[in-house]
């Protein structure tokens, strides 16, 4: 058996998803004439409260829009240290913004605002301008942890009396949702920028959207085309989000499940030294022998998975991980 739980970007799109591509109605997007597109865009900003959204090949992209508009070189955003725009965006914000980043320490990558407030720098020329406050929900690094509303309130309560913006890396947000129980439709109150992405937990091929005030995604669209993402007729591809929307956020529920199925044995392995909580669809853990060991143990049995460190082994459960294969996978684990 074959089980790949390196990500939850690798799975296929669904035969319903595939027929909704295969029908979509498409135009030139660039020319905002891709009616599929502009559904999209429009009924992801309405699930979030926003007021207008831009479709864009990747999360990379729709983050790194977001820091352009938020932002002017020679400013600072402030993030955890595990965020994905800090470690995975290939030095982007810098590149892109031409903006420096103060890092914090947070709890599995969640950050509050009293860690904020000291590190908001005041009006002096030899300290770049703190503009731009980044969330990750849920965080990649921290074992798919994730902010509640309460958590969020006060960080935008700080962000709004200082002056700053606040932006949100969504990338698997609706795992966070389903975990939370809070409402979508609540978003918006609190963040400037929302991105979403649709191609991990939702199981979408490619893409993510930034969601935002209608001048803001107004600027983005011209962002959007420098950075050469202007896609031409990219309603085949947003069919694919409109389908996860409407069908693969309620099922992300099985997906959490069978992380806690495989966090639950890990906790028997007599190799395994540390397990973070498995709040979503991931599972990271630490390991007594060298990662790259376990990884090809797993792997001469068929099971893919990745190290974030030395020691450190990720799962991460998705719509193409069946209960026959957790069932598996929890037999190769407690037999290793």
């Amino acid at each position: 058996m074959f089980v790949d739980l390196r990500s939850d970007t690798v799975t296929k799109p669904t035969p319903g998803m595939l027929e909704a591509m295969w029908s979509a109605k498409v135009g030139d997007d660039v020319f905002g004439e891709d009616e599929t597109v502009n559904a999209l865009e429009e009924k992801a900003a309405k699930m979030f409260g926003m007021e207008a959204g831009l479709f864009c090949p990747s999360g990379t992209m729709t983050n790194q829009i977001a820091i352009k508009c938020f932002t002017q070189p020679l400013d600072e955003l402030i993030a955890d240290q595990t965020s994905h725009v800090y470690r995975y965006e290939g030095g982007g914000i810098a590149f892109n913004s031409a903006v420096s980043t103060r890092l914090l320490n947070g709890d599995r990558g969640r950050i509050t605002a009293e860690m904020i407030a000291p590190e908001i720098n005041a009006e002096n020329v030899h300290y770049p301008r703190t503009s731009l406050v980044v969330l990750e929900n849920t965080v990649n690094k921290g074992g798919g942890s994730c902010y509640t509303l309460e958590d969020i309130k006060p960080i935008a309560e700080l962000c709004q009396n200082k002056g700053l913006k606040l932006h949100l890396d969504g990338a698997r947000i609706f795992n966070a949702l389903t975990n939370t129980g809070d409402k979508a439709g609540d978003y918006g109150k609190y963040f400037d920028g929302i991105s979403v992405c649709l191609s991990k937990g939702l199981g979408a091929p490619v893409g993510s959207v930034l969601l935002a005030d209608k001048a803001t995604i107004k600027y983005a669209r011209r962002v959007r085309k420098v950075l050469g993402g202007g896609m031409r007729q990219a309603g085949f591809l947003a069919a694919a989000g409109i389908y996860a929307l409407d069908h693969h956020v309620e099922r992300l529920k099985i997906d959490h499940a069978h992380a806690r199925i495989l966090a639950e044995q890990l906790q028997l392995c007599s190799w395994v030294k540390n397990i973070l909580p498995a709040d979503t669809n991931i599972v990271l853990f630490d390991t007594i022998e060298p990662a790259a060991n376990i990884l090809q143990k797993l792997l001469d049995k068929g099971i893919k998975a990745n190290s974030t460190d030395t020691h450190r082994i990720r799962f991460v459960t998705h719509l193409d991980i069946h209960p026959d294969q957790v069932e598996y996978v929890v037999k190769v684990l407690s037999e290793l």
